[in-house]
């Protein structure tokens, strides 16, 4: 069966193939192999620039140019063709040195081609090649998916900051609060943990077969090849890890993904609370021509972009929940799991970039219904019941809880008359009960 998005195994790759499809810039086969290559030819470059004796005038400035071309301009044939010869080395990476050889009999370097992959493991490659694809993939695309959500809850925060709403602990009513504090609470919190994401750098793991820099040494003992390859991976605007096993230790990476689930958990906290109030009336939504919200009902309206974005961010904290406890646990100096893990890094972001991109559109389509904040405040006069004996605490009013504690149980609606009528009957001065009847749950919402 050929592979569409309607053949596609994962919703990814099939039904959200056009809100994913940019990463497959970064998490696909075909990009996984094209950040190889960009890691190996510009190892090779580095080591002639070093230079290595034997590569000493040998590499000319139009010889880089080309070779940064095969990575710059790399192409799905190019790809097909590294996948043909992995088919007789079954090794990909080894595919990709025999490959990258062929592009240099081409550009008259066969005599230096044997320094394509010099003294290095696979793990060298792909474990440099792989952050710097997460790299990219998560400061081009996640972030800037993520910072389109920010800005509209931020506009939203500036727009309701006046706007006086029932708040509800335990889902009873209770003292009230402002809807654009709310939505302000969320961002205050994705904006602390987006620190810690972007104080994380993305390790590189860089010093051959188990981390020791064995061949290199033997090779050419004299010189600094730690030296070498910090610089060398700080180029491709990463940190060197050091010292390692035969792989990155992933702990930097268990720390990002760590970050985005807590992000996730916020974003997934934020999308039940405005189901709930959508649900409560406090919003309305935009209709757009054409669509539906239930094959029977037709009046329903449902707040399917929250519940998408709720289910994919879940789906997205399974995945980095795996690889965060997964990946910094290898036998010995190396398994091979980390590998197969690895190349379904680009899953949970899937998932995340779905969620995003609904959470986004669900906000847009969000109309305040005022008037129905407004009659659940009428409602609930028994909310202002704390201020009232927080005043009178302030009085040396004899216990003033329990005079509002047994005046707001009474299996009676307690309404603006009542509370009105109660604070008549209070031992206080006209002034003071002036000023609680200023109180009501419309003004009564703090700072």
């Amino acid at each position: 069966m050929q592979l569409s998005p309607l053949t596609a195994i994962s919703p990814i790759d099939g039904r959200y193939h056009k809100q994913t499809e940019v990463l497959g810039n970064y998490f696909s086969e075909f990009a996984l192999i094209r950040y190889r290559v960009w890691v190996e030819v510009q190892y090779f470059i580095a080591l002639a620039e070093l230079p290595l004796p034997q590569l000493a005038m040998q590499v000319s400035l139009e010889q880089k140019k080309l070779l940064r071309g095969i990575y710059e301009n790399f192409s799905l044939d190019q790809a097909e063709r590294i996948k043909e010869i992995e088919r007789t080395t079954n090794h990909d990476v080894k595919a990709v040195e025999y490959f990258l050889k062929e592009e240099m009999d081409k550009f008259g370097l066969h005599a230096a081609s044997e320094f394509i992959h010099f003294g290095l493991t696979s793990q060298d490659i792909n474990n440099t090649a792989i952050p710097m694809s997460l790299k990219h993939a998560v400061t081009q695309e996640i972030l800037p998916a993520l910072s389109s959500v920010l800005k509209i809850m931020e506009a939203q925060v500036l727009a309701w900051q006046h706007i006086p709403m029932l708040a509800r602990t335990h889902g009873q009513p209770a003292s009230p609060t402002r809807l654009g504090k709310e939505w302000e609470v969320f961002v205050s919190r994705i904006n602390a943990q987006l620190q810690q994401v972007n104080a994380l750098s993305f390790p590189a793991k860089f010093g051959g077969a188990t981390g020791n820099f064995n061949a290199h040494a033997v090779a050419y003992p004299a010189i600094n090849w730690v030296s070498f390859a910090n610089q060398f991976c700080e180029s491709l605007g990463l940190n060197r890890s050091q010292p390692t096993t035969q792989i990155e230790h992933y702990d930097n990476l268990a720390a990002l993904f760590d970050a985005f689930k807590r992000i996730n958990t916020i974003l997934l906290d934020f999308s039940k609370d405005v189901w709930q109030y959508v649900a409560m009336d406090y919003f309305k939504q935009k209709l757009k021509e054409g669509e539906v919200g239930s094959s029977a009902m037709p009046h329903k309206v449902n707040p399917i972009d929250f519940e998408n974005a709720e289910g994919n961010l879940g789906i997205a904290n399974a995945l980095l929940e795996h690889l965060s406890a997964k990946l910094p646990v290898s036998r010995l100096q190396r398994d091979l799991t980390d590998s197969t893990v690895l190349r379904n890094l680009g899953v949970p972001f899937g998932h995340m970039l779905i969620a995003f991109k609904s959470l986004e559109k669900g906000l847009n389509k969000l109309l305040l219904n005022e008037e129905k904040l407004a009659t659940d405040l009428e409602n609930n006069w028994a909310v202002v019941a704390e201020a009232i004996q927080t005043v009178l605490r302030r009085e040396a009013y004899e216990k003033p809880y329990e005079a509002l504690k047994a005046l707001t149980r009474k299996n009676e609606t307690i309404s603006k008359e009542s509370i009105h009528a109660f604070i008549e009957t209070l031992s206080v001065t006209d002034e003071v009960k002036a000023e609680l009847r200023l109180i009501s749950p419309h003004n009564y919402t703090g700072l």
